[in-house]
């Protein structure tokens, strides 16, 4: 008598289970029960009772049913935490709580169900330093350095970099020590997405070039932008606004204030798995007249050894249409390191 009553218990145990059991459709026929756990990427992760974890590309399956409520996201950006129900091919219900009538949708129009905790958003960036030394007809010792740091969220970025050089020349006939490079550079941005695509922006740099005379130059700006391309292989974006431009020069006693407008783009790709380009263009023409203006550009290409080491090559331009007495409009840097990730 006992035994039976044993038995029967645990043939309702396993019907109770089956019954609560989260279940997949697949296109082929076949049924999987278990627990959903996650769906990401368009891949549905799946604790099966038989199979284990197992991972199933969303575009085999047929339809699918919940035991207990699931976050479902859409690409309508529409979202709801309810129980799924099986629906016919190609299609899944909710029990809507109100009415209690079933609503269905796509299959294909699931973007996520329950997706893992965002990460944190962090910072990240790299430091580079590049040094020469040379010794013979002349004795030549230049250090450069180079740092760079981003922070992106889903609703801002932030970015901040530095530049900066110095070298020293030693004619071997006069004993005299030139300065052939002595200039530093700070840049920092801040974005603000209104959507996925358009943002707002406020900018600033700070120059200082002791060859070129340049005691300072500051440069506030403010406009928008839009992101044309953001990816983990390649990024595009341009920007239109208006700057406030400071320059003081050392042989100069007068100073140079313009309001300008502020014109420019940022672009990266992936030429190759471990080689990046870069190359960003911002031009400053003045308000009241076109010909006065400054224009800053930036190209660079990056080669990773490791996760975290690579090699950067780059070169910097800045044109000042007005520079300072005695000096040329033009100014090319460049920059050679060995630099760090992280």
């Amino acid at each position: 008598m006992w035994y039976r009553i044993l038995i029967g218990l645990m043939c309702l145990t396993l019907f109770v289970q089956s019954g609560y059991a989260d279940e997949i459709v697949l296109k082929n026929g076949d049924r999987l029960t278990g627990k959903i756990v996650h769906l990401v990427d368009g891949k549905l992760v799946f604790k099966s009772d038989v199979a284990g974890e197992v991972t199933v590309e969303l575009s085999n399956i047929q339809t699918f049913s919940s035991a207990e409520p699931v976050t479902v996201n859409l690409k309508d950006s529409t979202g709801f935490k309810q129980k799924v129900l099986s629906a016919e091919a190609g299609r899944f219900a909710v029990e809507d709580s109100v009415d209690l009538k079933a609503q269905q949708f796509a299959v294909t129009d699931i973007v996520s169900i329950n997706p893992p905790p965002k990460p944190i958003p962090k910072w990240t960036g790299d430091v580079s330093v590049g040094i020469t030394s040379t010794h013979g007809n002349t004795k030549t010792e230049m250090i450069s350095a180079n740092a760079n740091a981003t922070k992106r969220t889903e609703q801002d970025r932030t970015t901040v970099s530095a530049d900066y050089a110095k070298g020293q020349q030693k004619d071997p006939d006069t004993g005299e020590t030139v300065t052939i490079e002595d200039w530093w550079r700070a840049k920092g941005k801040y974005d603000y997405f209104f959507s996925k695509k358009a943002y707002g922006y406020l900018d600033g740099r700070y120059e200082k070039d002791a060859v070129a005379e340049l005691d300072r130059r500051v440069i506030v700006g403010v406009g928008g932008g839009y992101q044309w391309i953001e990816s983990d292989d390649m990024n595009f974006s341009t920007e239109f606004g208006l700057a406030s431009l400071y320059e003081k020069f050392k042989n100069q006693t007068d100073s140079n204030s313009e309001l300008s407008f502020q014109v420019g783009y940022l672009f990266d790709k992936k030429l190759r798995k471990n080689i990046k380009l870069t190359h960003d263009l911002t031009y400053y023409p003045a308000i009241d007249k076109f010909s006065d203006y400054y224009l800053t550009t930036t190209a660079g290409i990056r080669a990773d050894f490791t996760e975290k080491i690579f090699l950067t090559l780059k070169a910097i331009l800045n044109y000042d249409a007005t520079p300072a007495v005695g000096r040329g409009n033009t100014d090319t840097k460049y920059f050679l390191g060995l630099g760090y990730r992280f």
